[in-house]
């Protein structure tokens, strides 16, 4: 069956997790999957030629360059976009940086919690009695970095299909945190409003929050609109608590919310499933992982993938979550150790095998 992107060939610099060799782990596995791996020295004398002759038609026809070096790293090794476009005007290189290839931090490390605290995105997360709590998933990194890669590729590569050209794409993860609060600084950049920890509807402020069960687990509850406020205080058999004016006073949210609290305490978490299950008012139990991968509607969209190992067996992995109606995810393989294909991709690109052994004893190949 025909991939969405099949006709796409990607090479990909990116080094999220540092490739040790022999790195068989579960999160190499899944970033790796169905890569093949070459295995180059970029630092060597005549690396620049193997990666330019990659990037043409003639040679790999790997016209799409991801990487995620710091700004100038890329001009030093003698690949940067200007580099690779003399050789292949196609070319699309996109660059992924903590605070893109301009700007006074453009040289400056981060990491996810930096880029989060930065874009303002944690003033007004978390508890106004503790502060911001560190997040559980990267959201700046994958969330930015993955998905902002993605969508200025694609774009790239639709504007390459009218022009013929190629282009350099700047992906800086603090601009994607900063674009994801869009909506907010919207009220702030017309209002003058500053968004605040538990001062709005969905960041605690309201109703719409997570409340303890008696078993220390937690149930989340977010019956915004009046027919499903309405539901829910049915459900928990406190129909007084549906008043006039409770969603625009702040005071009276406050003083539901610690009823609903002493309410939700008094049940355990498999309790509340019971009772809510069966409703449709946005009520659902906070899972663990574990959980969340075995809940009936992860399993029925079919979001763990069992991937072909070497050795024949498979491993589980988070399935692409990406449904298309005239095509299906293919797992070829999990991620394979570095340089695995190696010896295979130079010789599609004209290597032979007295060129690859050469190569190999400058200790240009890893």
């Amino acid at each position: 069956m025909n991939q969405p992107l099949a006709s796409l060939k990607i090479l990909d610099f990116s080094t999220l997790l540092p490739p040790f060799d022999g790195d068989t782990s579960a999160w190499h596995a899944v970033l790796n999957r169905n890569k093949r791996s070459l295995a180059l020295d970029l630092k060597r004398p005549g690396a620049a030629e193997v990666v330019k002759r990659l990037v043409t038609a003639v040679g790999g026809g790997y016209d799409i360059v991801l990487e995620q070096f710091r700004p100038g790293v890329m001009e030093r090794l003698g690949i940067d976009y200007a580099a690779l476009r003399a050789v292949n005007p196609r070319v699309i290189v996109c660059a992924i940086t903590g605070y893109g290839q301009t700007g006074p931090y453009k040289d400056r490390a981060g990491h996810d919690n930096n880029y989060m605290a930065l874009s303002g995105v944690m003033s007004y997360t978390g508890r106004r009695t503790c502060g911001p709590v560190a997040l559980g998933v990267q959201v700046a990194d994958t969330g930015g970095g993955s998905f902002g890669a993605i969508m200025g590729i694609l774009t790239a590569v639709i504007q390459r299909t009218h022009t013929g050209v190629g282009q350099l794409v700047d992906v800086s993860m603090l601009d994607m945190a900063l674009a994801w609060q869009a909506h907010l600084a919207s009220h702030y950049l017309v209002g003058g409003e500053t968004p605040e920890r538990e001062r709005m509807p969905l960041n605690g402020g309201g109703l719409y929050d997570y409340y303890e069960t008696q078993d220390g687990r937690f149930l989340s509850v977010a019956s915004l609109e009046p027919k499903f406020w309405q539901g829910f205080c049915a459900a928990i058999g406190r129909p007084d608590l549906v008043g006039p004016g409770l969603q625009q006073d702040w005071a009276i949210q406050q003083q539901v919310k610690g009823e609903v609290r002493e309410v939700i305490a008094q049940k355990t978490l498999a309790e509340w499933t019971a009772v809510f299950n069966p409703l449709d008012v946005c009520v659902e139990p906070v899972l663990t992982v574990p959980e969340a991968l075995q809940h009936p509607q992860a399993q029925a969209r079919e979001m763990v993938a069992h991937v072909p190992k070497p050795d024949g067996d498979t491993q589980p992995q988070i399935a692409n979550p990406f449904k298309f109606s005239a095509a299906q995810a293919v797992y070829r393989h999990i991620g394979v150790p570095p340089g695995a294909h190696t010896d295979e991709v130079l010789a599609e690109i004209g290597y032979d095998t007295v060129a690859v052994a050469r190569m190999r004893r400058s200790g240009m190949l890893g």
